[in-house]
């Protein structure tokens, strides 16, 4: 099917489409930019629409409106609009389930390429699954589970889509066992700045590879993505264990990460009800036996936790794997869902852990972090995580720590712009004690921060990104080459 312009501006609503830009100014226009387009197996929509909705996240506090969207057909598509968008100075970035928080999939003036529809998932000999860059996880899990498999590390949302999650690393609950998303990763099909459609892996084109996996998107778009899977069972046997301090909670995590007890390891805190302002910590572990019953006793009887008030049960792992949807629904039917969510995410080692997580914690209250705000705390063993990009700690074990706010309008949470501050300051904390961002939420970052951030790798990712996009057309909601 021929969807180019034709000649004329289009909009895949029916609306006229003049020019685009921010307001107060001209735009450049559309129909000059796209008139050479060859025909798409997808569709380039133009108008307020769309440009509207590619300009707006779950972050909802940046919006960097388009030129056009491209609801990519194929591979082939996206190759085409990037050699055009290189060769006209236009940027360009992926999009894909929009839970970007900070503008990271946005081009103002540019084009956002909607991948929602490369959502194809094929299964593979020898464990493996071939998954198109815009399917989401929920999409891969239920393809593998047909086959009694699973992707070795699942982020707890599983509506987000493959190729931003190894755009960023991709952490989980299973981290401490296989790493990153990234770490399961055997072979990417992408399409560079330049318009050029490559297949690397370690073997092939391993430059490629390194720079695109936890690239954020600097180098090339993913369009497919070979991964590796692992069995699971029909069900799981999940552990809820309460502790009075972030340091027995890490205590106790440390020791199931040595000796690798269980598949799924998380940390979270709860407002404690019977004392205003504080907090409860939570572990959450799950066992996940291919053959016979779990022993509580072997698994959870060496631990240190108010035992009381311990939480026991099984589910069935489609169930755990998607136990945050009946939570989502909740939010999406009172609104909350599409309020502004300033999150901080970020890696701290081992031996900074406590003083950092406790003195943060100290100083947070549960209204600092919004009435469907979470903390968030995974350990992971620190020689699992093998892409160059994805910077961590350099001690053996280190802990994500997130702060997920959600700045309600209205409520006694900070406002957005206090969160974002917030932010900055609890990031720089974490620099001074050799932490790192994981680098998906929303915190204020120019291109000097990004070098730091990137440290000894800097020149490895700038030699990729005057390779494998010139043009510096890529991911510009980033910052990190432009201001």
């Amino acid at each position: 099917m021929d969807n180019s312009l034709n000649g004329k501006e289009t909009t895949g609503t029916g609306e006229p489409a003049t020019g685009f830009g921010p307001p107060g100014r001209p735009g450049p226009s559309a129909s000059l930019l796209f008139a050479d387009l060859p025909p798409l197996d997808g569709e380039l929509r133009l108008g307020e629409r769309a440009a509207a909705e590619a300009a707006d996240d779950y972050g909802h506090l940046v919006h960097h409106r388009p030129l056009g969207v491209l609801c990519a057909g194929s591979a082939s598509d996206i190759a085409a609009v990037l050699r055009l968008c290189a060769d006209r100075g236009v940027r360009a970035a992926a999009r894909g389930r929009g839970h970007s928080t900070y503008g990271q999939a946005q081009a103002e003036d540019g084009v956002v390429i909607d991948m929602g529809t490369l959502n194809g998932v094929r299964w593979e000999r020898d464990g493996r699954v071939a998954v198109q860059g815009g399917a989401c996880w929920s999409e891969v899990l239920r393809a593998t589970l047909r086959h009694g498999r699973a992707p070795r590390v699942l982020t707890d949302y599983l509506e987000l889509s493959v190729g931003g999650t190894l755009s960023a690393g991709g952490l989980g609950g299973a981290s401490h066992r296989y790493g990153a998303q990234t770490d399961s990763v055997a072979e990417l099909e992408v399409v560079t700045g330049t318009g050029h459609i490559e297949i690397c892996s370690p073997t092939q084109r391993p430059g490629l590879f390194h720079a695109v996996l936890a690239g954020l998107g600097q180098c090339a778009v993913i369009t497919r993505a070979t991964l590796e899977t692992v069995p699971v069972p029909p069900t799981v046997r999940r552990y809820v264990l309460r502790y009075s301090s972030p340091a027995a909670l890490m205590r106790d995590q440390r020791r199931l990460v040595a000796d690798g007890r269980f598949d799924y390891v998380e940390g979270q805190t709860q407002p404690d009800p019977e004392e205003e302002g504080g907090w409860r910590y939570l572990l959450e572990a799950v066992a996940m036996p291919l053959g016979g019953r779990p022993d509580d006793t072997a698994l959870i009887g060496d631990l240190h936790d108010e035992r009381e008030h311990a939480e026991i049960g099984d589910l069935p792992f489609p169930e755990f794997a998607d136990r945050l949807a009946p939570s989502v629904a909740y939010l999406e039917s009172t609104g909350e869902w599409r309020d502004p969510h300033p999150w901080l995410n970020l890696l701290l080692p081992d031996s900074a852990a406590d003083d950092v997580v406790a003195s943060v914690m100290a100083g947070l209250t549960p209204a600092d972090i919004g009435p469907s705000g979470v903390v968030l705390l995974y350990p992971i063993r620190r020689e699992l995580l093998r892409a160059p990009l994805l910077r961590a700690p350099e001690e053996p074990l280190l802990f994500l720590f997130a702060l997920l706010k959600t700045a309600t309008p209205g409520a006694e949470a900070p406002t957005a712009d206090e969160a974002l501050r917030h932010n900055r300051r609890l990031y720089e904390l974490a620099r001074e004690h050799g932490g790192f961002r994981y680098p998906v939420g929303s915190v204020p970052m120019e291109p000097e921060d990004w070098r730091a951030h990137f440290g000894d790798r800097w020149a490895d990712l700038t030699a990729a990104k005057a390779e494998y996009d010139p043009a510096s057309i890529l991911a510009p909601g980033q910052r990190i080459f432009t201001g």
